[in-house]
C-alpha cells in the first residue's frame, strides 16, 4: 500500500514506516547469517572461514546494488511527494535499465577477477576452493540481488515498508531450510549453502518485481511516460554514485582489513567471521533505517515541507537509540554465547576473538546509529558531498588504524579498536553537516 510521508505527526509517520524496514533488514541479513550458521555448524570451522572470507568480497557487489536502490528510491520519492507520477514512472524504468547495465559489467568483472582478489587478500589454502565456489555461484545470482534492491527501493519510495517485509520474511525462512537441506541431506557442502541462497533470492526478486510493476500500473498519469530519460539518469547518478562509492570503499576497506586478519590464521578468521555477522546485522539495520529516513526526507523535500525534516531527525535518533540499548546489552554481555550459533566445537581462540570484537564495538552503536540517521537526511536532501566526506573520514581512519594496531602487541584486538575511532569521527562530521544544512534552509 502506497503511503504519503508528508502528512501526519512526523514521529508517528516515521516510526510506522521504519519498523517494517527494520524487520525486513533482519530477514535480509538472515541470508548471510544462515549461510555462516549452517557452514559453521554442519560443515566445520574452515567452511565458516570460507563463507566469511567470501562475504567481504560480495559486499562490493552489494554496494552497487545498494547504490542503485538509494538512487532510485530518493528520486522516485521526490517525484511521488511532488505528485509528478509521469516522471516517477520514467525514473523507475530508467533505474532498471541503468541497473541492468551495471549488473552485467559486474558479472563479467567478477567472473574474471574474483580468484585474483582472493589471492590478494591472502586467503588460506584450506579455505580457497570453498571461497571461490561460493563467489562463483553468488555472481551468477547478481541480477536477482540488483532487481530485488530496485523493487525494494520503489516500495520504500511509495511509502510501503510492509510488502518488502513480507517477501523477506518468507524467503529468508525458506533459505534457512534450504541451506540445511542441501548441506545435510544432499551433502553439497559450501556449494549447497550458496545454491540455497541463489534460489531463494531469485524467487524473492521475481515476486517483488511483479508486485511493483502491478502497483505502478495502477497509478494513472496524463499522457505516456517515457521509458528512459537522460536528465533523470543524471539525477539518479548524483545520488547513486556517491552511495556506490561509499559502500564500495567501505567494502574495499573491509577487504584490506580482512587481509590483515587472515594473517592471524583460520581460528581468528572464524571468530571474526562469526562476530562480524552479528555486528553487520546491527549496522545494516541502522543503515536501512537511515534509508527510510532518506525516503521520508525526499518526499518532504519534494513537497517543500522542510520543517518536517528537522522533526524527522529527532524522531530518527530516538528510534535508533531505543534499538541500540538492547543490542548493546545483548552483544556486550552475551556475545560469547551468540557465537555458538555459528561455531560447532569452536577453538578457544575463535571464541576469544569473537567475544572481544563484540565487547569493543557494541558500546559505540549509539554513536554510529546517530551518524546513519544524519546520513539518511543528507542523502534525501541530495547533500552528497557532505555525506561522502563523513563516510571517507570513517573509512580512512578505520583502515589506517587497523593496519597500524595489528602490528602492536595488541595484535588482532588492535584491529577491533579501529572501528570505534572511525565511527566517532564520522558521526561528528555527519551531524555537523546535517545541522549546517538545516541552518541554510532557515
Amino acid at each position: 500500500m502506497n503511503k504519503d510521508l508528508t502528512v501526519g505527526r512526523p514521529e508517528t509517520v516515521l516510526w510506522r514506516f521504519c519498523f517494517p524496514l527494520f524487520g525486513s533488514i533482519i530477514f535480509q541479513q538472515l541470508y548471510n547469517i544462515a549461510d555462516s550458521l549452517v557452514a559453521g555448524k554442519f560443515i566445520g570451522e574452515t567452511a565458516l572461514a570460507s563463507v566469511g572470507n567470501s562475504y567481504e568480497v560480495t559486499l562490493i557487489f552489494i554496494a552497487f546494488a545498494f547504490g542503485c536502490n538509494i538512487g532510485c528510491s530518493v528520486i522516485v520519492s521526490q517525484f511521488f511527494g511532488a505528485r509528478d507520477y509521469g516522471q516517477m514512472k520514467t525514473a523507475v524504468s530508467t533505474a532498471c535499465v541503468a541497473s541492468a547495465v551495471i549488473c552485467g559489467i559486474l558479472m563479467i568483472g567478477g567472473m574474471i577477477g574474483c580468484e585474483t582478489l582472493l589471492h590478494l587478500i591472502h586467503t588460506p589454502t584450506e579455505a580457497f576452493a570453498d571461497s571461490k565456489l561460493y563467489l562463483d555461484i553468488y555472481i551468477m545470482g547478481l541480477p536477482f540481488v540488483f532487481f530485488y534492491n530496485i523493487a525494494n527501493g520503489i516500495f520504500s519510495a511509495l511509502g510501503d515498508s510492509h510488502t518488502p517485509f513480507v517477501f523477506l520474511a518468507a524467503s529468508s525462512t525458506a533459505n534457512i531450510g534450504a541451506d540445511i537441506l542441501f548441506v545435510t541431506a544432499f551433502d553439497m557442502g559450501v556449494g549447497g549453502v550458496a545454491w540455497a541462497t541463489f534460489i531463494c533470492q531469485g524467487i524473492s526478486c521475481v515476486l517483488a518485481m511483479t508486485v511493483v510493476l502491478l502497483r505502478l500500473k495502477k497509478i494513472q498519469v496524463q499522457g505516456n511516460s517515457g521509458w528512459f530519460s537522460f536528465p533523470i539518469l543524471k539525477k539518479l547518478t548524483v545520488i547513486a554514485v556517491p552511495s556506490i562509492l561509499q559502500q564500495s570503499f567501505i567494502s574495499v576497506g573491509n577487504i584490506i582489513i580482512q587481509g590483515v586478519i587472515n594473517g592471524f590464521g583460520t581460528s581468528v578468521m572464524a571468530g571474526y567471521s562469526a562476530a562480524v555477522k552479528l555486528n553487520n546485522l546491527v549496522i545494516t539495520s541502522f543503515t536501512t533505517l537511515g534509508n527510510g529516513i532518506s525516503n521520508y526526507t525526499a518526499q518532504n523535500v519534494g513537497a517543500q515541507k522542510l520543517p518536517r525534516v528537522k522533526e524527522g531527525f529527532r524522531a530518527g535518533v530516538k528510534l535508533v537509540w531505543l534499538l541500540s540499548l538492547p543490542l548493546f546489552l545483548l552483544y556486550f554481555f552475551a556475545g560469547r554465547f551468540l557465537l555458538y550459533l555459528f561455531l560447532d566445537e569452536p577453538t578457544a581462540t575463535a571464541l576469544r576473538v569473537g567475544s572481544t570484537f563484540l565487547r569493543i564495538l557494541s558500546p559505540f552503536y549509539f554513536v554510529i546509529s546517530a551518524k546513519l540517521v544524519a546520513d539518511g537526511i543528507l542523502r534525501g536532501a541530495e547533500q552528497m558531498k557532505k555525506f561522502m566526506a563523513a563516510t571517507f573520514a570513517d573509512l580512512i581512519l578505520r583502515v589506517a588504524l587497523a593496519i597500524i594496531l595489528a602490528q602492536t602487541p595488541l595484535e588482532s584486538t588492535g584491529i577491533w579498536c579501529a572501528w570505534p575511532c572511525g565511527w566517532s569521527v564520522a558521526a561528528i562530521c555527519s551531524i555537523y553537516f546535517y545541522q549546517h544544512w538545516i541552518m541554510e534552509q532557515a
